[in-house]
């Protein structure tokens, strides 16, 4: 008599052909994600190697039609002669003062404003923490016109003017950045266990020292990301200072650069260059070496459970 025995659903025979499936789909899968980086990499990288290639050449060899990929007689004078201009050291000390003033001024309203909004509920304050993220929606391009307005205006009743001097910068830029911070460290604040708060409270601290005792040294990684935005926006912004400046005594870094080296029709495209690559350097210098810190603090609070 023959005994006919039933396979086990864990044999080798019913697994093997799984497992070798998964793992080919596993390795196309990789394939697939590292052509795509490369793709996005090499895109994305052009500009840049474009704008250094074109930085270490002379006038004579932009005009001429060579290769625009290469070099043929590499040169520093476009370095040399943008960081030994006076107009240039004025435009990065304006942008330098201006970002840290506002990096500044950002985090001691957000933080404060994103552990209240978070933490102290009260009648609102969902309403409230959802409008202040729907202003940073608001694009500046929407808003110049009536700040300039209500500057002009400032200016008729007062007789102090605002526009056309480099502090301005420093009513207006907190606009952009004070809500999307506040967002960040809303997200940040409310990933953090309760009984932290619920403890400190228990054993008599005040809100404020909760704050600066137990959230602000817990919540660091959201405090650096909400810190390298701030300093990002207030950098790297072009519409307002714009806008809103016109000496030269008065301009910063990316307006600077724009209205110096370009006279009517005539590009200097290799100091242009040499300007953007330098002016790209601070924040590409921030992000090297804090990128950790800023992953962590946008993705707070995404797997809060």
């Amino acid at each position: 008599m023959t005994v006919v025995t039933a396979a086990s659903p864990s044999s080798p025979t019913r697994s093997a052909p799984k497992y070798g499936s998964m793992k080919r789909d596993r390795t196309w899968a990789l394939r697939w994600s590292y052509f795509f980086l490369v793709l996005f990499a090499i895109f994305f990288l052009l500009p840049p190697i474009y704008m250094l290639i074109t930085s270490l050449k002379s006038s004579a060899e932009i005009s001429a039609a060579t290769n625009p990929w290469w070099v043929s007689n590499p040169t520093l004078s476009n370095y040399i002669d943008l960081i030994g201009s006076r107009d240039y050291q004025i435009f990065f000390r304006n942008s330098a003062v201006v970002s840290i003033v506002v990096v500044t001024i950002t985090m001691l309203i957000a933080v404060p404003a994103a552990f209240a909004l978070s933490r102290m509920r009260f009648w609102g304050s969902a309403t409230l923490a959802t409008g202040v993220f729907l202003t940073y929606l608001i694009p500046e391009t929407l808003l110049f016109i009536p700040l300039f307005k209500m500057m002009a205006v400032f200016n008729d009743w007062t007789g102090i003017q605002l526009i056309n001097r480099w502090w301005v910068l420093l009513i207006l830029y907190p606009t952009l950045t004070v809500p999307f911070c506040t967002w960040i460290m809303i997200g940040y604040f409310a990933s953090i266990p309760k009984e932290l708060d619920e403890a400190a409270i228990i054993d008599g601290a005040s809100w404020m020292q909760t704050l600066t005792k137990i959230f602000i040294p817990v919540a660091l990684p959201g405090i650096i990301a909400a810190t390298i935005f701030a300093f990002t926006v207030s950098w790297a912004q072009f519409l307002y200072p714009l806008a809103f400046t016109t000496s030269t005594s008065e301009l910063v870094l990316p307006v600077g650069i724009i209205t110096s080296l370009i006279k009517g029709d005539v590009f200097n495209w290799g100091q242009i260059m040499t300007g953007a690559l330098l002016g790209a350097a601070p924040p590409l210098i921030i992000y090297a070496f804090l990128m950790d810190y800023y992953i962590a603090g946008l993705t707070a609070g995404a797997t809060k459970g």
